[in-house]
């Protein structure tokens, strides 16, 4: 039997929820040290729940699903009024490719500097034209990259986004394809690179602007 996924919890005794998923190498305790909890507990914010997705899972596939009937579900049987999915770098390309197989499974995203999938992924969507013009194949179909981008294409206009990355992070040009998905005021560019205190600044600018206030 396959060990439940990890989980860090912290609750604000809210009705909403937050899940967060790590980038690489990363912790769920990770977002307690960077100071993410205690930012949502000084303005009141959504509970929060980081989830730990070991590599294992992310490459044989589980891991959204383990994610969906672990920590997702069980939320929704809890009473939450709203549910948002988040994460950081590679965390929040498995939130976007979460959300482009079960559209309905949260009513938002944050997506704190998003690692934008592979250069195979973009190489192919740039030769095609641009995301505009690109139309998937049923083999790309069959990689969640892809069937990412494709959600991209055209993002429901009244789904709430939060896309936000550092000026220098070294996936920068990437996150802006990302982030041109969006309306302007969903994005979010602040200086600095791929780390935590960029990140931390984000998640602030996030949680002030009420998308989950109580």
């Amino acid at each position: 039997m396959r060990p439940a996924l990890q989980t860090a919890w912290h609750t604000c005794g809210g009705h909403k929820l937050i899940v967060l998923l790590p980038g690489a190498y990363m912790k769920p305790d990770d977002f307690r040290a960077a100071g993410f909890f205690a930012a949502a507990a000084r303005r009141r914010g959504p509970d929060i729940v980081a989830v730990d997705l070991d590599p294992g899972l992310i490459s044989d596939g589980s891991a959204l699903s383990l994610l969906d009937a672990e920590v997702i579900a069980p939320a929704r049987r809890q009473g939450y009024a709203a549910i948002w999915l988040g994460g950081i770098s590679l965390g929040g390309l498995l939130a976007l490719c979460y959300n482009a197989d079960a559209p309905a499974g949260v009513d938002g995203l944050c997506l704190l500097a998003p690692y934008p999938g592979s250069r195979l992924t973009r190489n192919a969507i740039t030769r095609a034209g641009g995301l505009e013009a690109w139309e998937p194949d049923c083999k790309q179909l069959d990689d969640p990259e892809f069937r990412m981008w494709r959600w991209l294409k055209r993002p429901p206009a009244a789904f709430p986004v939060f896309v936000g990355y550092g000026r220098d992070d070294r996936f920068a040009d990437g996150m802006q394809q990302i982030a041109g998905c969006f309306p302007a005021a969903s994005r979010l560019v602040v200086a600095g690179g791929h780390d935590w205190p960029v990140w931390l600044d984000l998640w602030e600018n996030f949680l002030d602007r009420g998308y989950l206030a109580a």
